[in-house]
């Protein structure tokens, strides 16, 4: 019975973007149809209903190729791009509809024929047009690959003195795949060698589906370099892929060791740090289960999870921090009225960033990669550099 939960869960949420996209695609084709086409020629409205028809049939497609039974007939390139594409026109006719709704509520509540009025809709209009595309637009083509460096300063009490200016880098959500080049992960690697960290650590999701190449991601992580050692836990991604097992293998063979409700104890001078890890804990079910029993006392005790809605339970077990990945910072994100609207804050609160519990602190990396869209607008991409601080 779980496992049919967790299959309809997968499936969900795809299934709601088509939906979304089907309806508000109907929804403008009426509205040009009805009204705003309304007096158009014959074979003006027949071009309309023909590209509605299209894209309608489009969306359809690239659901029915997200089923895994139907996509292992087809490349993988194929199956990210159509999927892609449909969300992303999903998520432009969802925001032309939106605006036009606007626009039109204030035809009405402000009416009038006078030549500025009309400019100022005509112009209103044009802009919902093309804003929605435009940012799309610059998210795929431009911030997706704005890959920087990001220094964080993490102040705990009580530190261990011979871990205080500790350096932590860490690569997450690389997801390796159609959205994400090798090219670009060799250059996050440089990007984090060239910290010097005393750990490296890779916090899950190195890939997006089963068809991509993990042991490509493998030998490039195979490159970090860190005083003491490179390690790592695993995503939801691994486990979509059933690749767990092998991800660990592997890994170990080229020097990365995973840590699956396990510890490694690491001495700096007369300090010892706990790094402890788990596989991606699955929603709907108790988090950290066991995972008290990973810690060390009298020694600074840290988590790896992947996902980071774990951090309360993390926080009264005693670990002092917690690091983790999984949201992208949102991947879409944009501030309205001072909120920030993103995809992740709908199941965790823990988005990007810096969270404290009491004592204990989270930090969440927004990760390198993205999925389903190759898209990124207001949370770019980034390697993180934390720097431990005794207050």
């Amino acid at each position: 019975m779980e496992e049919v939960i967790d299959r309809l869960l997968r499936v969900l949420p795809d299934l709601v973007v088509f939906l979304v996209s089907v309806l508000s695609q109907t929804v403008g084709l009426v509205w040009l149809l009805g009204w705003k086409a309304a007096g158009a020629s014959r074979r003006t409205r027949f071009t309309i209903a023909a590209v509605g028809g299209l894209s309608m049939m489009a969306s359809l497609l690239a659901f029915l190729l997200h089923s895994q039974r139907i996509a292992r007939y087809f490349p993988g390139w194929w199956l990210s791009w159509g999927t892609a594409l449909s969300i992303s026109w999903a998520m432009t006719s969802v925001c032309w509809l939106a605006g036009y709704a606007v626009l039109w509520m204030g035809s009405r509540i402000a009416p009038g024929h006078s030549a500025t009025r009309r400019r100022l809709f005509e112009t209103a209009y044009a802009a919902v047009f093309a804003v929605p595309p435009a940012v799309l637009g610059y998210g795929v083509f431009i911030e997706r690959h704005q890959l920087f460096l990001r220094e964080q300063k993490i102040e705990i009490a009580d530190l261990p003195r011979d871990l205080d200016g500790l350096r932590l880098v860490q690569l997450t959500d690389i997801h390796l795949s159609p959205f994400l080049s090798r090219t670009e992960l060799e250059r996050a690697i440089d990007m984090a060698n060239e910290t010097r960290a005393h750990v490296a650590l890779v916090t899950g999701d190195m890939i997006t589906t089963g068809r991509d190449p993990l042991d490509d991601c493998l030998n490039s992580l195979a490159r970090l370099r860190a005083e003491a050692g490179v390690f790592g836990c695993m995503g939801n991604h691994e486990i979509y892929a059933n690749a767990e097992d092998y991800a660990e293998q592997e890994g170990a063979r080229r020097g990365l060791r995973f840590l699956r409700s396990a510890a490694a104890p690491l001495r700096f001078g007369n300090a010892v740090m706990n790094l402890a890890g788990v596989d991606y804990q699955r929603l709907h079910r108790p988090y950290l289960v066991g995972a008290e029993k990973l810690m060390v006392p009298g020694a600074f005790n840290l988590l790896l999870s992947h996902n980071p809605d774990v951090f309360p339970v993390a926080a009264r077990q005693g670990y002092a921090l917690t690091m983790a990945g999984h949201t992208h910072g949102g991947q879409i994100r944009v501030e309205i009225l001072e909120t920030d609207l993103n995809p992740g804050r709908f199941y965790t609160p823990y988005v990007d960033g810096v969270y404290r519990h009491g004592p204990a602190v989270i930090f969440v990396s927004r990760g390198i990669g993205t999925i389903a869209i190759p898209a990124r607008v207001g949370a770019p991409p980034e390697v993180a550099l934390l720097r431990l601080c005794r207050i």
